[in-house]
């Protein structure tokens, strides 16, 4: 174990399996989920069945109005969230949402003395978001190094991707070796609030065929 680890914990299959990851290196783990103005409820609720099943230290959700941007399916409801693949980067992209929750997470490690900030970014099986990417990893870890008076005072806090460069069905094949229970997490842009996923999002879409692809019955219950 290598001190405590903050996990950005959205309820959705990835960050799920970061967090198991996280813990088998760092204890105690902290997990941080965001109600950020985002269309539904449902992965938040996943996100505190996911921390209480996985026994973490402390969980919170914090809450922050990214809606007033707006600028994302995701937090405008004027915008239709794609039912099909689309060129370039999607709608439902969010923007800065990742910096905005890093640096939460970031803050939550200098207080908690926590030496890692966990986050379930991919950027194989995923959907071209530029924060999913390496490039935005390296940036914001050059950031942390001189960002806290925990870094330049001597710590070390690292932004530990560890799924970055898996396939989804290499993601949920290491999941389950660690026990992750598939079936209380939810990924859809569009769940209702009973987490009952569309099955035509691009998330539902990648989440089903890394399910495929794992050679897995998918635990997801679609409309």
């Amino acid at each position: 174990m290598t001190g405590g680890a903050i996990v950005l914990l959205s309820g959705g299959l990835d960050s799920a399996t970061a967090l198991a990851i996280a813990q088998q290196h760092h204890q105690p783990v902290y997990a941080l989920s965001f109600r950020y103005g985002q269309r539904h409820d449902a992965e938040l609720l996943a996100a505190q069945r996911v921390a209480a099943r996985m026994n973490v230290h402390e969980h919170r959700i914090i809450d922050i109005d990214l809606a007033q941007l707006g600028g994302s399916s995701l937090t405008d409801p004027a915008m239709a969230v794609p039912d099909a693949p689309s060129e370039g980067i999607p709608n439902t992209y969010v923007p800065a949402r990742n910096t905005v929750f890093l640096s939460y997470g970031l803050a939550y490690a200098e207080v908690t003395g926590a030496s890692a900030i966990y986050l379930g970014i991919n950027a194989v099986d995923y959907s071209g978001y530029p924060d999913c990417r390496p490039e935005f990893v390296t940036a914001y870890q050059n950031l942390v190094n001189v960002a806290t008076r925990a870094t330049v005072t001597g710590s070390t806090i690292r932004v530990e991707a560890p799924l970055l460069d898996l396939t989804k069905a290499d993601i949920i094949r290491q999941g389950i070796a660690l026990g992750v229970d598939y079936g209380i997490t939810v990924s859809c842009y569009q769940a209702d609030e009973a987490g009952t996923a569309c099955g035509v999002c691009d998330s539902c879409r990648l989440r089903h065929q890394g399910f495929v692809d794992a050679g897995v019955e998918d635990p997801t219950p679609y409309r």
